[in-house]
């Protein structure tokens, strides 16, 4: 009987002993509370810190330090400054991996290389009439400029640096390996074409809009093939061209006043280079010419039309009666057109001149006063018309009291 309840004593013992095992130490459920709160605080506070907090993981990899390292010494904290911390590629975005090419960051040399398909030609010099022959005879893989995957390709010809005298050759409709076969002379010394250079320039012609610019080759040395005593065919790469500017052409006139009649003569001499606005690759220019006062029209006058040419000679008076305290206040507005006979008449191209204009408009003008009653004649380049002139037109439906007449 002892013997069991030794037994009942010792296993209550033993129970006694296994449930203090299996908790903490025998501590006040208040303090335990408190310290359970505590840590809870504490583990808030680690998480809104910018280093994440050390785990579990860390504490048990102290214990297993070797007895040497003063672990005590070796600082968790969170308050290390950031440029301290070395980097390490994990984890870290960079923004160059995701930066794409550029066109237009790729190197100019590059750029320059740039090829908008061949073009075929031949040169030949004729001694007895001193006289380059340029043959323009095809252009092979052009790129297509159209929405259709087309285009409607020209070449212009310049022997350079003399840019007055200038080819074209006849437009080919929807194709991007036109053959032209058109031959053009160029007078010129024999001496002379080491000094020259060979630009061909093609185009894309645009019936509604300024002709895109496909592309260009400039032949530095006119004998790279042979010494042009025989006709030589060339292929040369079309190079990519930067620059989709286009000439409209130039308008030469003259200008004289009388100021004892008030009367101002403007005749139009000739034209020459004008842009092609058919599809043949020829104009039907005509001038027109109007007289403004602070931006209104007063009046207008128009030469002859002339037909299928990019160079016509007109010799043509328009004559205005300005009294010469009006003369400051007035302007001439010089339009070359293209005469249409089924839609509208489109404008090749303009110029200016008055005391107010710029430029060579401007000097003409001044010119014209200071040498009265004598005729003074120049060359004046064409240039776009403004749109905001043109509004200007479209808002005058009342031209002021004229002056003259």
């Amino acid at each position: 009987m002892a013997d069991k309840l030794k037994d009942s004593g010792t296993l209550g013992f033993l129970e006694a002993a296994v449930k203090i095992s299996h908790t903490s130490p025998d501590i006040p459920a208040e303090v335990q509370m408190s310290m359970k709160d505590h840590l809870m605080r504490r583990t808030r506070m680690q998480r809104q810190t910018t280093e994440p907090a050390s785990s579990t993981r860390h504490t048990s990899f102290k214990r297993h330090l070797p007895r040497q390292m003063h672990v005590s010494s070796v600082d968790y904290g969170t308050d290390l400054p950031l440029a301290a911390e070395q980097p390490t590629c994990i984890g870290r975005i960079k923004p160059e991996l995701y930066k794409q090419k550029s066109v237009d960051s790729e190197d100019p040399k590059k750029e320059a290389e740039k090829t908008c398909g061949k073009i075929n030609f031949a040169l030949k010099y004729d001694y007895e009439n001193e006289t380059l022959i340029v043959r323009i005879l095809k252009a092979f893989d052009l790129p297509a400029k159209d929405l259709c995957g087309s285009s409607d390709p020209y070449v212009k010809i310049y022997l350079l640096p003399d840019r007055k005298r200038k080819f074209q050759t006849r437009v080919h409709r929807k194709t991007l390996n036109p053959t032209f076969d058109e031959c053009f002379q160029f007078p010129v010394p024999y001496e002379e074409l080491t000094n020259r250079k060979l630009h061909l320039s093609v185009f894309d012609f645009d019936r509604f809009s300024r002709h895109d610019m496909i592309g260009e080759v400039i032949l530095e040395n006119l004998f790279e093939a042979s010494d042009l005593s025989r006709e030589t065919s060339i292929w040369k790469d079309i190079q990519y061209a930067t620059t989709e500017s286009v000439d409209l052409g130039e308008i030469m006139f003259s200008l004289c006043y009388l100021p004892t009649a008030g009367r101002l003569t403007l005749t139009v001499i000739k034209c020459r280079n004008l842009k092609a606005m058919d599809i043949t690759g020829y104009s039907d220019p005509y001038v027109k010419v109007s007289l403004l006062c602070d931006g209104r029209r007063l009046k207008k006058k128009k030469t002859t039309i002339k037909r299928n040419t990019l160079n016509p000679t007109y010799n043509e008076a328009i004559i205005f009666d300005i009294p010469p305290e009006n003369m400051d206040q007035v302007s001439l507005l010089i339009s070359v057109m293209d005469y249409d006979r089924v839609g509208h008449n489109e404008i090749i191209g303009v110029c200016r001149v008055a005391n107010n204009a710029e430029g060579l408009g401007r000097d003409h003008w001044n010119e014209m006063l200071a040498y009265p009653r004598k005729p003074i004649a120049h060359w004046h380049p064409l240039v776009e018309v403004k749109k905001s002139f043109k509004e200007e037109q479209r808002n005058n439906l009342q031209p002021p009291k004229p002056f003259l007449y």
